[in-house]
């Protein structure tokens, strides 16, 4: 889906929804140009000349109390969704950071870890070449450590490691589900960098 077809369907819905005797017309209209500009993938909205001053526009506004983003209702898309980090690799599964504090200010602790448990004892060669060189992982941000219980005892099992690395970050870490007029729904991914 490409700015174009966002445009003819974002207008096409928004046409009677955008009546000047609405209190948020502006608003509402906003929310359009935000969800069109936010849907543009090739280029992106840092590319289309009409797109940089309503997004300039939303990250001023993020930065101020009691912000509440501005939503495009005729287009039935609501507000952008938000996933900070890639998904982990198959078989890895994500994990607090190291710390374990809440460090994304909602009460839970910061899911920028993937890990798995592996056992070193099977085939010790692979493990080495693959986990073997401390001062690369370390410059990769890989750490290998015993396995723990809850309550912070070693297991007792030498054998089983947990190998941990940081997860990417998403370049384009918000996301819109635009629905069509087929009830189809894609996703476009943006982000909100000047």
């Amino acid at each position: 889906m490409d700015i174009k077809q966002i445009g003819v369907a974002v207008s096409m819905t928004a046409g009677l929804a955008l009546a000047p005797a609405s209190p948020h017309a502006e608003d509402a209209e906003w929310g359009c140009q935000i969800l069109l500009c936010a849907a543009s993938q090739s280029p992106s909205w840092h590319g289309v000349p009409y797109c940089v001053p309503p997004m300039s526009k939303l990250i001023t506004a993020m930065a101020k109390p009691h912000f509440s983003w501005p939503v495009c209702h005729a287009a039935n898309s609501g507000k952008p969704g938000h996933q900070e980090y890639e998904d982990c690799p198959v078989g890895i599964r994500p994990a607090p950071t190291p710390s374990g504090r809440d460090s994304d200010g909602l009460g839970g602790a910061e899911m920028s870890q993937c890990f798995k448990i592996v056992n070193q004892c099977r085939d010790r060669s692979a493990f080495r070449s693959q986990y073997g060189d401390q001062s690369e992982n370390a410059r990769n941000g890989i750490t290998v450590t015993p396995v723990q219980d809850n309550s912070d005892h070693w297991t007792g099992n030498r054998c089983e490691v947990r190998v941990s690395q940081p997860r990417p970050r998403k370049a384009d870490p918000y996301y819109f589900d635009i629905p069509d007029e087929n009830g189809t729904t894609k996703r476009v991914w943006f982000n909100l960098d000047l």
